[in-house]
């Protein structure tokens, strides 16, 4: 262990050989002879944690080769600016190469970190994704316009680490910050590095989605985004269905909460033909597209209620998801659905007590206006059978109670299907966003039954025991198909710290996992 004095003086000492060093942070003052925003690359390396807390700096491959370009500086000054570093912990120093002004080395944590059964994560590709999204955040910090990252042995994780750490929704503010532009370090996994960002942009089309204001993305105007998005594909076709193609569709339900707004409902419908087949079973996903929930005449409490401009997370989740696919070119056919509309109080509203007729000509009482989700999925899942799907997945903020449940950890998942369970299972392993299984008890489809005035109620007789699995045991009443999950993403609507690669808002999760799933789908073989 180097004494503190022994430090200083071997500082100095290397003073005399570099231009200029300093590990002050990003926040912190700039150093004598550095002025933000002067030009030039940074560039972002990782380090990985010793076995032993003095041990030597052990540097990814691009580290080590950076390293060798600075005659070993760069080692040298890690070895006595202080202990070595810890996971997600940074250094920055200045004027090590004349290409790179700043440069930042983040730790990585353990060199072999893998799979960690108990967290059900990837934790060397999540250290990966969070490392990354720090050091790009501090060379946005320090106004350089463009950053190299290294590739940390795993590019996909790496580009994904920096598009999402980097992408805050600043549209309205005249105020930005300075834009960013991650480049690879290197070329020897530039194929993997763009998959990363490829996955990362999906993400971020549907972060850019839920954040936006409410009189900014409306029914028609979410549409309008996602048809933008996807009219560059040959092989995609959009719908854009007007509230009377809803009618003649018999969509009681969906229509039910749509006639308390002002703003027209509208019924997105994508076909994504990537298979070799056009004609080959596709999977189908649906998104609840609630733009935005006052609660209806069962109206919210006004804290917080702006972040129900958010409750169209399932609808840009998944449409997200089928853009993303489409760039990555999947060999498989997707089919998206997405009833959009919102849910607002008038004369013209649903009313507690008053019973609509869904598509499958089932009764429901509405018990409660703010259970409005479940009355646009009942409606697009019913016509999500027309297609002879391999699979239904859908996706919705659904109930307080999955968060209340699971918290922002996971999603959770409702299924029929432990083949299906087990493919998104596997991916958001891979990911990092995670699911958690939940159940699809008799036990809370009674409770959904029971009902005085009609086939089904819209809450369970409980009222909130259970309320994420009584609210999952009335969708599975408009399923037939044999293999169908319902996502509950409530919980992860937001992101405040808990995700240390993307900043506090709105998560656009699980976007990623969703694309991880539908690739593995693509390439599974098995006779579903």
């Amino acid at each position: 262990m180097l004494l503190p004095w022994v430090r200083r003086v071997a500082a100095r000492r290397l003073s005399r050989d570099l231009p200029l060093a300093c590990s002050c942070t990003a926040q912190g003052p700039s150093p004598r002879g550095y002025s933000r925003g002067a030009g030039g690359k940074g560039l972002v390396l990782g380090i990985y944690s010793s076995e032993k807390d003095e041990g030597a700096a052990q540097f990814t491959s691009a580290g080590d080769a950076f390293d060798r370009l600075v005659c070993g500086k760069l080692r040298e000054l890690l070895a006595v600016c202080g202990p070595p570093l810890k996971k997600g912990k940074t250094r920055i120093f200045h004027g090590l190469h004349q290409d790179f002004p700043s440069v930042v080395v983040v730790g990585l944590g353990k060199k072999n970190a893998g799979v960690n059964d108990q967290e059900n994560w990837n934790e060397g590709k999540e250290n990966i994704r969070a490392a990354v999204a720090v050091g790009c955040r501090q060379i946005q910090d320090l106004e350089i316009p463009c950053v190299e990252v290294d590739p940390c042995g795993d590019a996909q994780a790496a580009a994904e680490g920096a598009v999402l750490g980097l992408h805050e929704y600043n549209e309205l503010k005249q105020k930005k910050k300075p834009v960013v532009t991650p480049q690879l370090h290197g070329s020897a996994e530039s194929e993997a590095w763009q998959k990363g960002v490829t996955y990362a942009e999906g993400q971020n089309l549907a972060r850019y989605l839920m954040e936006a204001p409410a009189n900014y993305i409306t029914p028609i105007k979410f549409a309008e985004r996602i048809e933008q998005k996807l009219r560059s594909f040959s092989n995609v076709k959009v719908h854009i269905r007007p509230e009377s193609w809803i009618a003649t569709q018999q969509m009681g339900a969906f229509l039910s909460v749509a006639k308390g707004s002002a703003e027209p409902p509208i019924f997105l419908e994508i076909h994504y033909l990537g298979g070799a087949n056009t004609n080959d079973s596709p999977l189908v996903f649906v998104g609840k597209g609630v733009t935005f929930d006052s609660g209806g005449i069962s109206l919210k409490p006004s804290s917080g209620m702006d972040a129900m401009r958010a409750d169209m997370g399932g609808a840009a989740t998944v449409c997200s998801a089928i853009v993303t696919a489409a760039a990555l070119n999947l060999p498989l056919n997707i089919i998206g659905l997405a009833p959009l509309c919102e849910n607002m109080p008038s004369g013209k509203a649903n009313k507690p007590g008053d019973v609509v007729r869904a598509k499958n000509g089932k009764t429901i009482q509405v018990d409660n206006t703010d259970a409005e989700g479940r009355l646009l999925l009942a409606d697009a899942l019913c016509y999500a059978h027309n297609f002879n799907a391999r699979a239904i997945v859908n996706a919705a903020t659904l109930t307080g109670a999955m968060d209340v449940a699971l918290g922002s950890a996971a999603t959770g998942v409702f299924t029929n299907s432990s083949w299906l369970w087990t493919h998104l299972y596997e991916a958001s392993i891979l990911t990092g966003d995670r699911v958690w299984r939940m159940p699809l008890f008799e036990h809370y489809t009674k409770q959904v039954t029971d009902c005085p005035l009609a086939d089904l109620s819209n809450i369970g007789k409980y009222s909130r025991a259970g309320g994420a699995c009584t609210a999952a045991a009335f969708l599975k009443e408009f399923v037939t198909a044999s293999h169908w999950a319902h996502l509950d993403i409530a919980g992860v609507m937001s992101n405040k710290d808990e995700v240390p690669y993307l900043r506090k808002g709105m998560a656009g999760r699980p976007t990623r996992t969703l694309v991880e799933f539908a690739a593995r789908l693509s390439q599974d073989s098995h006779n579903t």
